[in-house]
């Protein structure tokens, strides 16, 4: 028996034993993202062990990695082959897993453009509350038929179970790239972008802060030089336009910097300007607004909520955290669906149990 054979067999055992036990485990990568999830006190289940790519094939455009494997090494291994994951998923630390990555969901400044991390996952071997190794979707774009289970456990925070092994789509980096920085006002970023996202410009990410409107263009160079001149403003030097968006992804910008709670607002692109106090930045074409801001709970979530969207603590005190939580209103029939899904991947409620109320 190998090293990532012992290590596999070891996770399986310790899922058994805490069936057997009714004991919760708290599924735990590089720790990059623990923030995202309250602390229940339940034991750890450490998956950085199982680690290592599988399987990749470049001309295939697809990669197949464990859990554990280090994201930062992946996409080194991608980047040797002119490759990347398009949706350019936030690392937060050095120690950041592939399947941290997938189980949190998170994506980067690419993410409207290129989709989220959601839309590149091809098929999953998981680990399930029942000690079982299950498989899902495939390695290929037309291996999925049916239901496509596979992409539930992307941004389940490992509520279902335990993401041993990904398949993923990867994109061939751009030829060319260039940033644009324009003087604009909130309302006069969320107005251009809007306009310019109905033209088939190839912006790639756009990011608005302290009045200056950042686009990236990406693509084949005369493209990119087209756009740039239809567009204007002051091109940023390569070097410096590629840390700017490493920090915007890695949330180091000097906006995210404070000790003031980080609010994530999803709403759609066109929903006007919330004229809120404190910092605010605009990615995604307008729709993800972060806001350092110091209103209310109540306002906060009434105010996405009337522009069809939702906002939740994305740094902050947990109990301003659990409060946001329970201020959403969500569906009765979504519950239902969670519910009955974590019914059948973790019956006994094992893999990172909700904390239990104060």
């Amino acid at each position: 028996m190998n090293e990532q054979e012992q290590a596999l067999k070891h996770l399986v055992e310790c899922v058994r034993s805490a069936g057997e036990n009714a004991r919760g485990l708290r599924i735990k990568g590089g720790g990059s993202k623990r923030f995202l999830a309250p602390d229940s006190g339940a034991s750890t289940l450490d998956t950085v062990s199982y680690r290592g790519v599988v399987e990749y094939q470049p001309t295939e455009l697809v990669i197949t990695a464990r859990c554990g494997t280090p994201l930062a090494e992946l996409e080194a291994e991608l980047a040797s082959h002119g490759q990347y994951l398009a949706c350019e998923p936030p690392h937060f630390s050095s120690k950041a897993t592939f399947g941290g990555a997938i189980a949190s969901g998170l994506s980067g400044p690419g993410r409207a453009a290129r989709g989220a991390m959601r839309d590149f996952v091809l098929g999953v071997t998981v680990l399930d509350g029942r000690a079982q190794i299950l498989r899902f979707g495939g390695k290929v774009m037309k291996n999925v038929a049916g239901y496509d289970a596979a992409r539930l456990f992307t941004g389940s925070m490992g509520r279902l179970g335990v993401i041993l092994e990904a398949s993923v789509k990867v994109l061939p980096r751009p030829t060319a790239s260039a940033t644009l920085v324009l003087e604009r006002t909130e309302e006069e970023a969320l107005a251009q972008v809007n306009e310019l996202a109905a033209r088939p410009l190839p912006i790639t990410a756009s990011c608005w802060r302290a009045g200056q409107l950042a686009l990236r263009l990406s693509g084949a160079r005369a493209a990119v030089e087209a756009a740039g001149q239809a567009i204007g403003g002051e091109r940023m030097q390569d070097q410096q336009a590629e840390a700017f968006w490493l920090a915007v992804r890695e949330q180091t910008d000097d906006f995210f910097a404070g000790d003031a709670p980080l609010w994530r607002i999803s709403v759609p692109s066109s929903a006007p300007t919330f004229g809120l106090d404190g910092a605010t930045m605009l990615e995604w074409g307008g729709a993800l607004r972060w806001s350092r801001s110091r209103v209310t709970t109540t306002e906060m979530i009434a105010l996405a909520a009337s522009h069809h969207g939702s906002a939740t603590v994305f740094r902050g005190p947990e109990e301003l955290r659990r409060m946001a939580q329970s201020l959403q209103r969500r569906a009765p029939i979504i519950e239902t669906i969670e519910e009955r899904l974590r019914q059948q991947f973790d019956p006994l409620a094992i893999f990172n149990p909700a904390p239990a109320p104060h």
